[in-house]
């Protein structure tokens, strides 16, 4: 089922779309034509061929490849690159894990980059106005803001945020329109000859490509927001706003080949257009956009987080719901590791011409992966048609690789910083991978009819001492006819655990918010039974409390008793005990690793440790949990 395509159009839902979606290529225009022409160079064959190339990028990147196609390729509603890797898993393809990883890897180093410089580009201008004004300190306290702020959910973020870029569009339409009149020569520039002259004749013209690109920045994570809002949402306001920001470009365009233009100290060609009257205006209105640029990455990241943690690609963290929109979602660890990394981007380049030189680098090279799998599913999706896909993607991969290549130019001057960046992330994320895959190796497991006799030994076995009336197992069988190895080694392998009525519970999360259900499936009468329990996404996980109310149910339908199993204290107590069992698996002592392997297990080992211990996970009282830790063989 598509969720995308439920959510409602309507003013309020683009409102939201506009504030969420669109901040990142929205304020693209504070810097793009300043990075192509170096605030110096205003020559016509670069500043048409720059127009032209700016124009056909976002008409092909932008809206062909991600607005008309992308956002079509949803995973129950998600966009990103893992929706599609999720999407292309089902169909059991092994090699899309490496694209995916790269992609996550390059907008994770994205995500340092883009509020730092978005925001600097911006606040920057105050100091045409105030030339000794304390730029980098009034930067880092909006950032340390924006991200305190994003615990109460992109829903009222959006409402709010949704108005000023409302105001910044208008603001970026009337500034190019009244500059396209004072010289439409411009328009000429819809002609693709003057993209092609740019790379082919003008002088450093392809490594210019660098610069052109940064227009379309914000297309990744536009499509990773496709949670948040919903795809007719994205593609109505979309229309809008193409326009406007494609008026500001032109017009941008026009004020540089006016003759004699020449640009003051510290101003930008944005701020150039502005008319002084408008200044003071021009900056608030600029660095609220550009806060609202870093808000669309940044939702972009706790998306595709959500899905790597849904795929098993990353360990479980601290999710939380502000609203009953399961796309709307809010992770602190991941919030507070960017809000640190973009503070040390600050730290590192302090000025946005700095950080030019790292921005685009890696989200280049996400497009490039996002089009691989794209392709690939697409084809295999549809299968009459895919030669034509093919075609279009090879169109779309050439782009994309001139754009990537005349990226490669920034690594002496800081594209060095996102290569370090992506790199880390890639490789932790795929040792994390790897060590998964290691676990999956071994057999996962066994029969349930081979654990029934084994039960019912030690049930009769007077020797082994009751460990609890009601001993929890929270297993990973989605099954009743199977059980987890690693519970089976700590009921019999260890000293045999023995209990009045023994529980397997899997727990499943659904896709509506406040939904509570569960099944329970008899293994031994009145001594063990599977539970499936499923909890809607916005649901507590409070487990006692559930398995509590379980047992409660069954002893009013006199499947149970309420008696425990301890004589001394029967009939003496109102509530009976319960004891849950985490498990801990770790590699045992007698394994002949390699080096990777090892390695691959450090990772896991530090992965897990950023995420949720399992009782925090589950909602258990630390009281009743015992963690047991379960050897595993890798080899």
């Amino acid at each position: 089922m598509d969720h995308s395509t439920k959510k409602r159009v309507s003013a309020a839902t683009l409102l939201v779309a506009i504030g969420i979606v669109f901040g990142d290529i929205g304020t693209s225009p504070l810097y793009v034509f300043q990075t192509i022409t170096g605030g110096s160079n205003f020559s016509a064959p670069l500043i048409m061929g720059g127009l032209s190339a700016v124009f056909w990028t976002l008409l092909l990147l932008a809206t062909i490849k991600y607005i008309y196609i992308a956002l079509n390729a949803d995973n129950n509603g998600e966009g990103g690159i893992f929706a599609l890797f999720a999407l292309l898993k089902e169909r059991r393809v092994k090699w899309i894990i490496i694209p995916a990883l790269i992609g996550c890897a390059t907008l994770m180093a994205d995500g340092f980059i883009t509020p730092a410089i978005s925001i600097s580009s911006a606040a920057e201008g105050i100091t045409t106005i105030f030339p000794n004004f304390p730029v980098m300190p009034f930067v880092v306290g909006i950032i340390i803001v924006l991200f305190m702020i994003q615990q109460f959910g992109t829903a009222a973020i959006g409402k709010a945020f949704g108005p000023v870029m409302i105001v910044w569009f208008l603001f970026l339409g009337y500034l190019g329109l009244v500059n396209i009149m004072k010289n439409p020569e411009v328009l000429k520039a819809f002609n693709p000859y003057y993209a092609y002259n740019l790379v082919v004749n003008v002088k450093g013209g392809f490594w210019v490509l660098g610069a052109v690109f940064l227009c379309t920045t914000g297309a990744e994570a536009l499509y990773s927001d496709l949670g948040h809002c919903g795809k007719r949402n994205i593609r109505i306001s979309w229309t809008f706003i193409s326009v406007l920001l494609l008026l500001n470009y032109f017009g941008q365009a026009a004020l540089c080949l006016t003759d004699g233009f020449a640009l003051q100290p510290k101003q930008t060609i944005f701020y150039a257009m502005v008319p002084s009257s408008l200044v003071p205006f021009a900056i608030v209105i600029a660095t609220s956009a550009a806060i609202i640029a870093s808000q669309a990455l940044i939702t972009g990241v706790f998306s595709l987080m959500n899905e790597a943690i849904k795929l098993n690609l990353w360990t479980n963290l601290k999710v939380k719901f502000p609203s009953d929109h399961q796309g709307q979602i809010y992770i602190p660890f991941i919030n507070w590791f960017l809000m640190a990394g973009c503070l040390l981007v600050i730290v590192i380049f302090k000025k946005s011409s700095a950080m030019e030189h790292t921005y685009g680098l890696a989200i280049t090279i996400d497009m490039v992966m996002t089009s691989i799998l794209l392709a690939f599913l697409l084809m295999l999706k549809y299968p009459k048609a895919k030669y034509l896909y093919l075609a279009v993607f090879i169109i779309f991969l050439l782009i994309e690789g001139v754009f990537l290549l005349s990226n490669l130019g920034k690594i002496v001057n800081g594209g060095w910083f996102t290569l370090i960046l992506a790199s880390s992330f890639f490789s932790i994320l795929y040792l994390y991978y790897k060590a998964r895959e290691l676990r999956t190796s071994i057999t996962e497991y066994i029969p349930m009819s081979e654990v029934i006799p084994l039960l019912n030994s030690v049930r009769n076995d007077k020797e082994i001492l009751y460990e609890a009336s009601n001993l929890v197992f929270p297993t990973r069988s989605d099954s009743s006819d199977k059980l987890d190895i690693s519970v089976y080694y700590s009921l019999f392998r260890k000293k045999p655990r023995k209990a009045g009525v023994i529980w397997f519970l899997h727990v499943d999360i659904l896709n509506e918010p406040w939904e509570v259900h569960y099944h329970v499936k008899e293994i031994i009468d009145k001594s063990c039974y599977y539970v499936n329990l499923q909890l809607g996404f916005k649901e507590e996980h409070r487990i006692e409390y559930m398995m509590r109310k379980i047992h409660a149910h069954m002893v009013e339908k006199g499947e149970l008793t309420n008696d425990s199993i301890f004589n001394s204290v029967r009939g003496q107590i109102d509530s009976i005990d319960f004891k849950f069992v985490v498990l801990n698996s770790r590699v045992s002592t007698d394994n002949a690793l390699t080096a990777f392997q090892t390695l691959c297990i450090k990772t896991y080992r530090f992965v897990k440790s950023t995420g949720l211990k399992p009782a925090e996970d589950f909602g258990l009282d630390k009281t009743n949990v015992v963690v047991d830790f379960i050897p595993i063989s890798v080899t």
